[in-house]
């Protein structure tokens, strides 16, 4: 049984928050021995059903003095992702000095195999993926984990899995002591999640710390292109032999870069923009990351091109629902910040945007950079308002009350050549449960459209 070095310690963990990850935390902690305390402040029968299943004690709701009360019985803190960094706890567990880890943390001290992690604001998702098919097509057998479906910490259970490729939220690296992936890759940086970070300062602290602890012989890969991203991994220690590289759609003297049409990787051209089945600049950018970060954890360069050349996007991402009247209507509804958004309206050329929704405490005027191509903007949700000031007198803003008026809308305003985006850049949870359900809600309404 793999136990943390400092056994006495960590016997009776706090998990706070039950959601996915606490409860992999939960059977994990549980299933090695420790008796776990559960805290949840919105306690569901499924939650207590999952709780007694495993178990362990679910405190529900509780009050300041209920809160400090658990947390002194217990022994080390183990927040779930998300838990904003303004929750009671936190204070609490400063004031008692109680150790705070991750679950990054306990899968360093239970498990010694390779960790590829990808961080930063967009793109984690879309370079996860290519970089776990292009390991696998070179028989390195790895499992996509982290910020998915699958926390890291429920997938140490499959001993077959060789690497695990890790989407690395900043909630989960900002509560992390010490993680030390062998490969670690930064795609961006824009503000993000300030409805859960104290500040921006501390965002980019978390993000920064995937370079913070990287053991020998370990790979730092960044884009050259973003001036947050430089600036720290040129702070990268290189005292324990760590190697950095860069990439770039327009710097041609980083080590993986664009050069009309082809990319390039140390070695010389590796394949040609338009083998992409989608080639738009923050596409190109995600491949480079993706082949710069795979190749360095073993593939086969060849495995990384084909992997490239068969990636056909991510659903809810620039997902193509259909062609009606000569007007393309996409599905963005992941772009949850503006500068997806930015990223989503430019490699078009007339462009109908719908945007708003529960905006996280971010500043939405960046979105003005997208006029144009932008020439017409279908304000909805929350954030309505906050769309229309920040497109007011630049171009013709529509309000929307539901998504319904929002599709009928941009039907009415947009012509032959346009293409219709939901790019939200902000998050759903004003008229949905997830981005997931708001582009499948919308990928409905297009569908119901142009069948009729």
């Amino acid at each position: 049984m793999h136990r943390p070095s400092d056994t006495v310690m960590f016997y009776r963990p706090l998990i706070v928050g039950f959601g996915v990850v606490g409860q992999a935390l939960a059977t994990q902690v549980a299933g090695r021995g420790y008796s776990p305390v559960i805290v949840e402040d919105h306690p569901s029968a499924h939650k207590r059903a999952v709780a007694a299943e495993i178990g362990v004690t679910l405190v529900e709701a509780p009050d300041h003095a209920e809160l400090a009360q658990a947390l002194a019985a217990s022994t080390v803190l183990l927040p779930s992702p998300g838990i904003p960094d303004n929750h009671p706890v936190f204070a609490l567990a400063r004031r008692q000095q109680m150790k705070t880890l991750s679950e990054f943390d306990l899968a360093r001290q239970w498990d010694k195999r390779p960790i590829v992690a990808i961080t930063g604001t967009n793109g984690k998702t879309s370079v996860t993926m290519l970089v776990t098919d292009a390991l696998n097509r070179s028989g390195i057998r790895s499992a996509a984990v982290g910020n998915t479906e699958v926390p890291l910490i429920a997938a140490l259970n499959d001993r077959s899995t060789q690497v695990f490729v890790v989407e690395a939220s900043s909630f989960r690296l900002g509560h992390t002591r010490r993680f030390v992936p062998q490969v670690a890759t930064w795609l961006n940086f824009a503000p993000d999640h300030l409805d859960a970070h104290e500040s921006l300062e501390s965002y980019e602290g978390a993000k920064a710390s995937i370079w913070a602890h990287l053991p020998s012989g370990a790979t730092a890969i960044g884009n050259a292109d973003d001036d947050v991203v430089s600036r720290h991994l040129s702070e990268v220690d290189k005292g324990s032999n760590t190697r950095t590289q860069q990439f770039s759609i327009v710097d041609t003297t980083a080590e993986w870069h664009l050069d009309d049409g082809v990319l390039v990787g140390p070695n010389g051209p590796v394949m040609r923009s338009d083998e992409l089945k989608r080639s738009r600049p923050h596409d190109v950018a995600n491949v480079l990351a993706a082949i710069a970060t795979a190749t360095a954890a073993g593939a086969e360069l060849g495995a990384a091109v084909e992997a490239a050349s068969a990636f056909e996007g991510l659903e809810h991402r620039l997902q193509l629902v259909g062609v009606h009247r000569g007007v393309e209507w996409f599905n963005d509804s992941k772009a949850t910040v503006p500068q997806a958004t930015l990223a989503a309206v430019g490699g078009f050329g007339s462009v109908v945007l719908i945007a708003g929704g529960k905006n996280k405490g971010l500043d939405l005027s960046d979105m003005g950079r997208v006029v144009p191509p932008v020439r017409h903007v279908v304000a909805i949700g929350d954030a309505a308002e906050e769309v229309r000031d920040v497109f007011d007198g630049i171009v013709e803003v529509s309000m929307a009350h539901s998504m319904d008026e929002a599709v009928e809308q941009s039907r009415r305003v947009a012509v032959e050549g346009d293409a219709v985006l939901l790019s939200p850049g902000c998050t759903s949870f004003d008229w949905y449960r997830s981005y997931v359900e708001r582009g499948v809600h919308f990928t409905q309404l297009v569908e119901k459209m142009i069948g009729s």
